[in-house]
């Protein structure tokens, strides 16, 4: 089928919710395929998704394997590889008495984060969710209204109640929003979808200490930073602070549908038989797609290579912010979630990438953020900072050419 026949078909029978601009049909490691053949360098991976790469071996003979013997049986029955998955997942969390609960995306993880903690508040009233503005949490009407982004609510009013807005790495501000009615605060390590802004150690550290001081539960929402993309199993662990519960799903199954919440012993066993649910979450072959995306990050030491190959693609986009610093305002991120923050809008950067054979995200307007797979290789970064670096170089001469005067930002030497 060829690309033209694939977008007709997207327009005639789905939901205009995306406006994508590549068919793209094949994927190996770091690479994909468009259905005209042409071949990108991806760093986008799925947003954060494939952590491990595109169609990797083990994972391959893992899902074939599960799709032999048994797919699905629903939770009304014993699931030989889901209490495998959760002892991993709780051993690797650093939480006390950790127990897991399975779905099937990121917004249902933190939609059952949310109803964990009113329950758990619910004996005296306490059902307040504070979270951050500039944050994302999903697009179902409680995470979308936990996400502090107006433009995401727009049009899906009334909004359901129970939720207040605090300012990312501001402990005055979260300690202000603080009310009887407070139950928790859920906080993203570091905000993909706002722009790649990571949180402060200091912040953590003290919304650790507010929470415990009026307490209220602490939760984090590792759905892009978890699962190795910042060089740690989850984001939080490079703050050294413990939260009361987490969510996950993104890298989770590299690309196999599966979400996960993993709660410490002051919320593992909230949630009784008929308090919360799910039809699909967890099934066999979900689970055993997330076992082998564990086992390839173990045996590929892939947390070692993020922080590595993290620290290498950060110095490579510092010197080109350097050389573009009339417009490039810097690099910000942790591990292989980075962010070059510009000046201009991102979006013309996305494109001049995509058009020389690389793919990225333009995000909050004016960032472009960066998403190797964690076993991405040095060449694969140095052919990346080369694509940046001609995509840059022919979109500063473009600026320059329109700007009245030298200087494409408007700011003088």
């Amino acid at each position: 089928m060829t690309a033209g026949e694939i977008e007709r078909l997207q327009k005639d029978y789905l939901m205009p919710t995306y406006a994508p601009g590549l068919a793209l049909v094949e994927g190996a490691g770091a690479h994909v395929w468009d259905a005209d053949g042409n071949e990108y360098l991806d760093f986008v991976s799925g947003i954060a998704v494939t952590n491990i790469g595109h169609c990797h071996p083990k994972m391959i003979r893992a899902v074939q394997d599960q799709v032999e013997t048994l797919v699905h049986v629903s939770n009304l029955f014993y699931n030989a590889k889901q209490p495998v998955l959760a002892k991993k997942l709780a051993e690797r969390s650093g939480l006390p008495g950790a127990k897991c609960f399975f779905s099937n995306s990121g917004a249902e993880s933190n939609e059952g984060l949310i109803k964990l903690a009113r329950l758990w508040g619910s004996e005296h009233g306490k059902y307040e969710i504070i979270t951050m503005r500039q944050s994302f949490h999903g697009r179902t009407l409680a995470t979308l209204t936990a996400t502090g982004q107006e433009k995401v609510q727009t049009g899906f009013g009334p909004l359901p109640q129970g939720f207040v807005y605090a300012t990312f790495n501001d402990i005055d501000s979260v300690e202000e929003a603080i009310s009887s009615k407070t139950a928790a605060v859920l906080v993203e390590a570091l905000q993909g979808e706002g722009g790649v802004i990571p949180a402060d150690q200091e912040f953590l550290s003290d919304l650790r200490k507010l929470c415990d001081e009026r307490g209220i539960l602490l939760l984090c929402d590792e759905v892009q930073s978890g699962m190795g993309r910042t060089g740690k199993w989850f984001g939080f662990q490079n703050y050294d602070v413990i939260p009361d519960a987490f969510s996950l799903a993104k890298g989770l199954g590299n690309g196999v549908p599966i979400g996960a919440i993993v709660a410490g012993e002051k919320l593992a066993d909230i949630f009784q038989p008929g308090r919360h649910a799910t039809t699909f979450g967890g099934t066999p072959l979900a689970c055993a797609a997330a076992l082998s995306v564990i086992e390839v990050i173990e045996e590929e030491e892939l947390l070692a290579n993020t922080q590595m190959m993290g620290a290498y693609f950060a110095e490579g986009l510092c010197e080109l912010a350097m050389k573009y610093k009339k417009w490039i305002a810097g690099v910000r991120g942790l591990g292989l979630l980075l962010g070059l923050v510009l000046d201009v809008p991102a979006a013309p950067l996305q494109k001049k990438l995509q058009e020389k054979g690389m793919l990225a995200i333009a995000t909050a307007g004016n960032v472009l953020r960066l998403l190797p797979p964690l076993n991405v290789t040095q060449e694969e970064i140095d052919q990346a900072l080369k694509l940046i670096g001609e995509a840059c170089a022919d979109l500063h001469d473009e600026m320059a050419e329109q700007s009245p005067n030298p200087c494409v930002c408007g700011e003088g030497e």
